[in-house]
Order: structure tokens, then sequence, then C-alpha cells
């Protein structure tokens, strides 16, 4: 009887991994243990805290010895989980990929349903670009130079941080561009249990919408999704992409084939990049648009 060809090390971390996710486990934090990482990164703050209370943590990526050069162009990633489960210990993966393209990269937590509901997660993440601009010099980051990056729900938050002017304020001026991955920008009505929680008591559900917001001079944006994704529906994307193009914004739309909502964030960790050039798609956008102009 043959016997089976044993995994490789990288065969054995995917399968682990996937098995973590198809068991409930999206938190994600047994990562670090079964997923090879990118070298040349330090992670350079590891819970610092940019608001009050648990949720109120950040940490930061950057390329080992960033400190000392040059100051590095910034990407805030805001992790997904449906805005009621998530933890940036989870997301190192996610730190060390960019960081280890150039680029001095923070993943905050932020407060989540039940505890509370919008537009209190889109403020956590307003608070933690204002605490990335104040300490970003202390790593090597340009605190002129911010790219938001998130993932469903996250992206979400980053969308509404890019596009719509009361969160951010003056400092939405930093804000480069908006590169986001299976998010949801043009969901309204709430007729799903997961809106509903998230969005419960909103006065005007259109005014939670990132393509209302969306306005001249707006950043621009990489707009990537799964033609398999259907917990985010890809015409979430196409609405953003297509309001964006309207006012003259620049916007690009990615679809990646055979891939699903949560296929597009494995992609970003070593296993999996040969199943969608996301880490390659987000790369190249982020240095483009924080390109010295």
């Amino acid at each position: 009887m043959t016997r089976p060809a044993p995994r490789s090390p990288a065969r054995q971390a995917a399968a682990l991994m996937l098995l973590l996710l198809t068991s409930g486990c999206s938190r994600l934090i047994m990562f670090n243990t079964v997923v090879p990482r990118d070298e040349g990164v330090v992670r350079v703050v590891h819970d610092a805290a940019y608001a009050p209370g648990r949720r109120g943590m950040i940490d930061v990526y950057a390329p080992r010895g960033a400190s000392g050069g040059p100051a590095r162009p910034i990407i805030v990633f805001l992790y997904g989980g449906s805005w009621r489960s998530g933890t940036k210990d989870g997301y190192g993966f996610v730190g060390r990929a960019f960081a280890a393209r150039g680029f001095v990269v923070a993943i905050p937590d932020y407060r989540l349903v039940p505890e509370v509901r919008y537009p209190a997660f889109v403020e956590d993440g307003a608070a933690a670009v204002r605490w990335v601009r104040a300490h970003a010099g202390e790593w090597g980051g340009d605190p002129s130079r911010i790219v938001l990056v998130g993932h469903s729900a996250g992206a979400y938050n980053a969308a509404m941080l890019a596009y719509d002017p009361r969160w951010l304020g003056p400092d939405r001026s930093a804000i480069r561009g908006f590169a986001g991955l299976a998010g949801p920008y043009d969901f309204d009505p709430f007729d799903g249990p997961i809106a509903a929680a998230a969005f419960q008591g909103a006065a005007e559900a259109r005014d939670t919408q990132p393509v209302t917001h969306v306005a001249p001079g707006a950043p621009p944006a990489l707009l990537a999704t799964g033609d398999k994704d259907t917990t985010v529906r890809p015409a979430n994307s196409e609405s953003l992409a297509a309001r964006l193009t309207q006012v003259g914004t620049p916007a690009s739309l990615r679809r990646y084939p055979r891939v699903g909502h949560v296929g597009i964030l494995t992609a970003i960790a070593k296993p999996w990049r040969d199943r969608a050039p996301v880490v390659d798609d987000v790369a190249a956008f982020a240095a483009s648009v924080t390109a010295p102009r």
C-alpha cells in the first residue's frame, strides 16, 4: 500500500489555518505559530493605548531599521468580523506582509457589537489614525502619507474614514488612498441580523453608507473582491467604484477569480499568495498614492 507523500510545512500551515477559520475561530490568534513569517520586520509597538479601555489598543509593524532612514508611508489596517468579533493579535501576518514591502503598518483594535453600535467603531478608527499621526516619527513613519486598508467590516470602517469628513476632520488630509478588501459600502436597508445589530438606532440609513459621502477630491481607491464571495457581494465594490469614478476620483476595481470572502484575506499570508495577488496589488497601490508629489 502506497502512503501519501508528507505535506510541506506551508501546506500543513494552510490546512490548519483553514480548519481554524471553518471551525469559527475568526480571531486567527494561532496564525503566528503556523504560518511562515515575512523576514526583516519588527513589531515596534505592542498594546499601546490609543483610546481608553481594553479595545483601545494598537500594534505597529515596521521594516527593521526603519526609524533610522527616510520617513516611510503608513498603512492603517482595520480587520473585519461583522463588527462583533476580531482582535489585532490575529492579524500579525498582515502587518508583516506589508511592512516587508517597505511600509509602517498599524493595526488597532476597536469596540464591537453588542457593547457599541454605529458610529462607535468608526470613531475608534478615527482615534487610531490620530494616534498614528501623532507617534509616526517614533518608528520612521510619515504622518502625512497614510493609506487606509480594511477587510470586510474593517473595509467599511476605513471607507467611512476616507470619504466622510465628519470623522477625521483636518486629519483626513493625510489620507492618500483607501484599499478595501471585500467591503460593504452600499448595503441598506438593514434587513440582515448582522447589519441590523451594528446599525440599530441610526437616524438615517443612507447616511451610514460610504457611497453617500463620496465627493470631488475624495482619496483614490483600490476595491478588491472575490467572485466567489457570498458574504459581501461584489456589487458593493462595483457601486463604490462607480460613484468614485462619477466624481472624478481614480478607482481601480479588482475581482479575483475563484476567491471567496475569507480567501481574499488569507491570500495576504505566505502559503496562499499564489491564489490572488492581494499583497502585490495593495502594496503597488499604496506605493503609487504615497509617492512624493
